[in-house]
């Protein structure tokens, strides 16, 4: 018998589109309304339908989709563009900088805020852009901020440590250190591994510090470099073979003690198991060391005595008489049980 194949994981019909490098999930669930779109020969409209991207006929517009050639592209990000395909309000977008550029649909690999500038990466490969944001994979993003306020002695220590914040957050910085001095503030480059939504800001917020301009300047082997503002470029063969060597770590699973359905009395164990009992004590606190054979245990039932050898303060048992043997003759019916023809002791003496 041939072995069966490993199953594949099965998305939703716009998530294939993307994960294809076809089009956005927006601009798929929107081909899908419209019914531009076949699976296996059949008009979907339903954008949650689950396919196999690897085994399922998409059609769009009567062409076939093949999956795209992966692209990984470093973009220099400018100050005031927000980082999304569509913005509510109007702005302008990361995505004005791919305009006439041939490229497929790309989704960034982390977020610059609008005030933000500096390298931002873009791919069509979600599985590597999730590696790269996996907080497992500690890949390190290097900052230059310009900062002004008054520095006080031991911020990159303090900001090594971690800053807590009333939500209970502990931001934290790998690296930290003073560049230079300037004459409102100060430049430092910070190196963080996680990246949490305006991180650096709140952090240089919490010691009284305003942040005037951030430039992100390297996301692990990968340096902004001379690229231009608005410019992009493609990530070259030994900057992705750089980011194979970092590999997740593995997660750590916290499991939990293995403690059975029931009790020793069928009542179900709480926490941890408790260590077998002498017979007839409920344990209080410690395990009391074992008791040499024949001794008896505090608060123990004190074994039965003898049959011939009565207890103090008890009255000993009269002496049993031996039973009468019976004369001849017949019991009467509902007697007391003694022969009949013979008064017993409280018929004496009656007339």
């Amino acid at each position: 018998m041939a072995p069966a194949r490993p199953t594949r994981p099965r998305v939703s019909l716009e998530r294939a589109l993307s994960k294809l490098g076809f089009a956005s999930r927006t601009e798929a669930r929107a081909l899908i309304g419209q019914g531009r779109v076949q699976v296996n020969g059949t008009v979907v409209t339903d954008p949650l339908l689950r396919v196999d991207p690897g085994r399922a006929r998409i059609v769009v517009n009567g062409a076939p989709v093949r999956a795209a050639e992966r692209v990984y592209v470093a973009l220099h990000k400018p100050r005031g563009l927000v980082t999304t395909r569509r913005d509510e309000h109007g702005r302008d977008t990361v995505y004005d900088c791919f305009h006439n550029s041939g490229l497929p649909s790309l989704v960034p690999v982390g977020r610059l805020d609008r005030e933000s500038e500096g390298l931002l990466l873009f791919t069509n490969d979600t599985r590597w852009a999730q590696r790269v944001l996996d907080p497992a994979t500690h890949v390190p993003r290097r900052y230059e901020v310009h900062v002004a306020g008054t520095l006080l002695p031991g911020l990159p220590a303090e900001l090594r440590a971690g800053v807590h914040t009333r939500s209970g957050e502990v931001l934290r910085a790998v690296e930290a250190r003073i560049v230079r001095t300037t004459a409102d503030g100060a430049v430092l480059e910070l190196t963080l591994e996680e990246g949490r939504n305006r991180q650096v800001r709140r952090m240089l917020e919490a010691h009284g510090l305003t942040v005037t301009r951030l430039l992100r300047r390297a996301i692990g082997p990968i340096r902004l470099g001379d690229l231009e503002p608005a410019r992009w470029r493609h990530l070259t063969d030994d900057e992705l073979a750089a980011f194979g060597t970092l590999a997740p770590t593995p997660r750590k699973v916290k499991r939990e003690a293995q403690t059975p359905k029931e009790g020793a009395a069928g009542k179900p164990s709480k926490g941890k198991r408790e260590p077998q009992r002498a017979a007839g004590k409920p344990s209080k606190g410690k395990r009391e060391p074992q008791r040499a054979a024949g001794e008896p245990s505090k608060g123990a039932r004190k074994p039965q005595r003898a049959a011939d050898k009565p207890g103090k303060g008890a009255s000993k048992p009269k002496p049993q008489r031996a039973p009468r043997k019976p004369t001849k003759g017949t019991r009467k019916p509902g007697g007391s049980g003694r022969p009949a023809g013979r008064p017993g002791s409280r018929d004496r003496g009656r007339p």
